[in-house]
């Protein structure tokens, strides 16, 4: 795909973009209702009643909460590019797409078919060739075949190890509490059967009873 075509994408999808958000939004100015008042012109915190004036910090659960959502949703994005990658090598695998065939003469060496040579371009390769031009037809396109089958068994082995540790840091965070909202919930969880604690009179201190 040339950069001419790729940029033409870009520019209609940026256009249509902005012209669906500008409509929903005139649209919205003249139908949906106004009627502001103290209660709802105030600022709030997920549903929580509101203590004090704007200005004050949000709950640090909010900060902790939204850092997990970014830190696990940039990690789950890496699958879209290695998907992509492993469907062009399983797509140069399958018996039924043709990947090499005969010089347009007959006489030539053997040539990687026109939409063969396009996916390795979007795999990377600069200059799809095809692996010996010395070799017949048959071996050329065993050869595409077998490098396809291996990048494809690699990338497995890559995601699932990018997996493992994802699971990881997702076990971790889990075990500390950080996905508790309130932690003081996991806490008393913890605590063996029959704990029930007591605080004494006067004091902070919780003692076990």
């Amino acid at each position: 795909m040339s950069p001419t075509i790729v940029a033409g994408y870009l520019a209609l999808f940026f256009v249509i973009g902005a012209l669906f958000l500008f409509i929903n939004l005139l649209v919205g100015r003249f139908l949906r209702p106004k009627n502001p008042n103290d209660e709802k012109l105030s600022v709030y915190e997920c549903g929580e009643p509101t203590i004090g004036s704007s200005f004050v910090q949000f709950d640090l659960r909010f900060y902790v909460i939204a850092l997990l959502f970014i830190i696990f949703d940039v990690e789950v994005a890496f699958f879209f590019p290695w998907a992509a990658a492993f469907g062009k090598a399983t797509h140069l695998t399958d018996p039924n797409f043709a990947v090499v065939q005969s010089s347009a003469d007959g006489s030539g060496p053997p040539v990687l078919t026109p939409h063969a040579a396009a996916v390795q371009r979007e795999l990377g390769v600069q200059h799809p060739v095809v692996a010996d031009v010395n070799a017949d037809r048959a071996t050329n396109d065993k050869a595409v075949r077998d490098s396809a089958s291996l990048l494809a068994t690699t990338s497995i082995g890559d995601i699932l190890v990018f997996f493992a540790v994802l699971m990881v840091g997702f076990a971790y965070v889990w075990s500390r509490g950080d996905l508790d909202w309130v932690r003081a919930v996991a806490d008393e969880r913890a605590q063996p059967a029959g704990f029930t604690p007591r605080v004494l009179e006067g004091s902070d201190s919780v003692l076990a009873g």
